[in-house]
């Protein structure tokens, strides 16, 4: 399909005929009301609308979208989106298999004609809050609005043959300035624009569009939620069916023994391996770890997957972890390095774009303990200032994953993570200043846990 030259004015209105014939190619993933929220420099998050879809707005000449858009969707320079397709009643197959093409596509988008764009997120989603509407994406802005930036993001398009496939929209200006979003896709390797559409104010949602996704897709609420994503994996990913293997061995339902069992969080560097050996060493506890050693091998592999497989993996290590604590709790307190919230903490900060404003609120349901899932007696969540975590960490030396990177390099990231920790229920976490001297961490440490855990063997002072 040959393209008209790029400086002509946009087509607006109905499509011609042959092309209007075509947008019955995409209409399935188009057919949905469609949202933005494009997360801005200062992490707060614009939203918009397209066309019709965005009601009492239609026809109305001075329905402007955000101002702070026309900077990131206007000239000068040229943006484009670029999102996974899901349709809103997309399986664990479709989910699985979008975000493995949104992780390809976004290691594409950093290499080559596309290294001097500016890359942001892009969420589509569907109005109403409902579940299985989001759709993960990218705005990709060439500054110079180079002539080949299209070519290469229509190229890329093109190698995208498996659904769910990737739909790409490209924003102009019209004379009158208003904001137009074309729509693209490739069809039996030919390239059809499927869509023409005004760029139009919305509302902001009362929670992040996201977050009624958590429990499908990071936040997984029971064993078999997250049992059903590694099992999308095994094709692909062969240690996920070892994993798989070792979670089936495991009981569904089990009971923890008399002894306390404390998990202790935190972040990385806030001395959460120097007090869970001291503790464990002064009360002759078990200590145990999450994700257990049994699986730990394969951490590297999962952690370098989108995250719904990341956080699939995570979630199941604590299962296997929860049985080693019925079995060990009947003998001796058991002390766990990480557990549960570690694994939602991360998740939701992950998965939700934009500052600590756009968290799901306090008391929502996604801070609650899985109802299947072992609960320990006590948590106790160990902190220290951004500049002490920052020294520690440059005393390290050891090789970080790509959440701990991104704490280090990403304070808005590590914010979330902070607040997402002491907004935890059912248990929450007990906050402990880790800053001090050892002894003095060690000794609050044993007073919480002699204060709140009964069969507490007498530890010796510090």
């Amino acid at each position: 399909m040959a393209f008209a030259n790029r400086r002509a004015p946009l087509l607006l209105g109905r499509l011609s005929g042959p092309l209007a014939a075509r947008r019955g190619v995409c209409a399935p993933a188009m057919a949905p009301p469609r949202r933005f929220a494009l997360e801005l420099p200062d992490c707060t998050l614009a939203h918009f609308a397209l066309g019709a879809d965005h009601p009492g707005h239609t026809d109305a000449p001075d329905a402007r979208p955000d101002p702070r858009l026309a900077v990131l969707l206007g000239p000068p320079g040229r943006s484009y989106s670029l999102c996974v397709a899901l349709g809103p009643d997309a399986g664990c197959r479709a989910r699985v298999r979008g975000a493995r093409l949104h992780q390809r596509l976004l290691h594409q988008l950093r290499r080559g004609p596309f290294q001097r764009c500016q890359l942001r997120r892009l969420l589509c989603y569907c109005p109403g809050g409902q579940a299985g509407g989001a759709q993960h994406g990218f705005l990709l802005r060439d500054p110079s609005d180079g002539p080949d930036t299209r070519c290469a993001l229509l190229g890329l398009l093109g190698t995208c043959q498996e659904a769910p496939r990737p739909l790409l929209g490209e924003f102009e200006a019209d004379p009158q300035g208003q904001l137009w979003q074309r729509l693209w896709a490739v069809q039996d390797g030919k390239r059809l624009q499927v869509g023409c559409a005004r760029v139009l104010p919305a509302p902001e949602p009362p929670l992040h569009p996201v977050v009624p996704d958590l429990p499908s897709t990071v936040v997984f609420p029971d064993r078999e939620a997250a049992r059903a994503v590694l099992e999308e994996c095994t094709p692909f990913i062969p240690e996920a069916r070892e994993v798989l293997d070792l979670v089936d061995q495991c009981p569904k339902q089990v009971q923890r023994g008399k002894f306390p069992v404390i998990a202790i969080e935190g972040l990385d560097a806030t001395g959460k391996t120097t007090v869970t050996q001291s503790i464990s060493d002064l009360l002759n506890a078990v200590l145990l770890k999450s994700p257990p050693s049994c699986i730990g091998q394969w951490r590297k592999i999962f952690d370098d997957e989108p995250t719904i497989i990341r956080r699939a993996f995570y979630s199941l290590g604590n299962y296997i972890v929860a049985s080693e604590i019925a079995k060990e709790s009947t003998k001796s307190p058991v002390i766990i390095d990480r557990y549960w919230h570690s694994t939602a903490t991360y998740a939701i900060a992950t998965e939700v774009s934009g500052g600590v404003p756009h968290l799901p609120p306090a008391g929502h349901p996604v801070y609650q303990w899985p109802g299947d899932l072992l609960r320990p007696d006590l948590v106790l969540l160990l902190t220290v200032g951004p500049e002490e975590r920052a020294r520690r960490l440059r005393g390290r030396g050891v090789e970080k994953t790509r959440e701990e990177a991104e704490l280090e390099a990403n304070s808005v990231f590590r914010q979330k993570v902070e607040v997402s920790y002491r907004r935890m229920e059912n248990p929450g976490c007990h906050v402990v200043d880790a800053s001090p001297s050892r002894e003095e961490v060690l000794r609050k440490v044993l007073s919480l846990i002699q204060n709140n855990c009964k069969h507490v063997p007498g530890a010796p002072s510090c």
